[in-house]
């Protein structure tokens, strides 16, 4: 490969997945970046990291910045625990071949029903009727994403009473356990995915079942692997409720991203594929 491309296809996959941390200073070190605080100085290989997620009280040095941009690790400034993003940093792709597919698709109606359907054939292994709009393919969709929760809940034995999605800081303390490691879950995963879809040169906006906002790709992409991966794990942290629940819930998707390939599985999604459904060459994304 040529000097000059040495940006256009990173090696996302290889990354450690995520990190989250709050209330550290990131400095620049000679091998790696450190996270520094009362208790003491960490070093992290930046090289070797995906993602990177601050929660509040953090603070972060230039030289810092510029070692995890230059690594290819999206940073994300979020609120407690993970829980909302904020903030991200920039992917190191300099290749808009991508985004540029990704909007054709996005943009034509037939194209953009299409990968609704390839997405929920993702997610569900079941092929849709043609004559099915998106608001009812999006309404399966929610039926089954219900079916899961409600499932998982009983498989648990978990006392469920539907979604709540309440994020201040009263509505989060009196959400229940099943609720709370959901939603914990969920950054985790939205911020995995996020980096992902940054890493390859797509939009986080543009997206196909989810649209209208600025991470409905990011939406998208997670909605994949919610159900697979997600929703057991959160519910079965839930029924044993240990303490600092938040904390718990993210070390074990650290551990089940990591075990699946999750982030492997993310950027081939959506990577290239010929018209015959084979891989390269990487002119075509695999969803569109």
């Amino acid at each position: 490969m040529r000097p000059r491309d040495l940006h256009i296809l990173p090696t996302v996959a290889d990354g450690l997945t995520f990190l989250y941390a709050d209330r550290v200073r990131v400095e620049k070190t000679a091998h790696a970046i450190a996270l520094v605080d009362a208790g003491g100085q960490v070093e992290v290989p930046a090289a070797a990291l995906s993602v990177l997620m601050l929660g509040p009280g953090s603070v972060v040095t230039h030289a810092a910045m510029a070692a995890l941009a230059e690594c290819g690790c999206a940073v994300l400034f979020t609120g407690e625990g993970g829980v909302r993003m904020y903030a991200a940093g920039l992917g190191e792709t300099r290749s808009a071949a991508n985004l540029l597919a990704q909007a054709r698709a996005w943009a034509d109606q037939d194209e953009h029903l299409a990968v609704v359907r390839r997405m929920y054939a993702m997610r569900f292994d079941e092929e849709l009727s043609p004559s099915l709009t998106l608001e009812q393919i999006r309404g399966k969709e929610g039926v089954r994403v219900r079916t899961a929760y409600v499932e998982a809940a009983r498989a648990h034995g978990v006392d469920w009473h539907g979604r709540r999605y309440g994020s201040g800081d009263d509505e989060w303390t009196a959400s229940t356990p099943a609720n709370r490691a959901l939603s914990t879950a969920c950054a985790c995963l939205y911020g995995l995915c996020h980096a992902a879809i940054v890493a390859i040169g797509l939009s986080p906006a543009l997206g196909f079942v989810h649209t209208g906002k600025a991470l409905s790709f990011v939406y998208d992409v997670a909605d994949l692997y919610k159900c697979e991966i997600l929703v057991p794990l959160a519910f079965r942290l839930a029924a044993e409720n240990p303490p600092k629940l938040d904390s718990v819930v993210r070390r074990a998707c650290r551990d089940a991203f990591r075990q699946s390939r999750l982030i492997e599985r993310a950027g081939h999604a959506t990577r290239a594929r010929s018209a015959s459904g084979h891989r390269p060459p990487r002119r075509r994304l695999a969803l569109w």
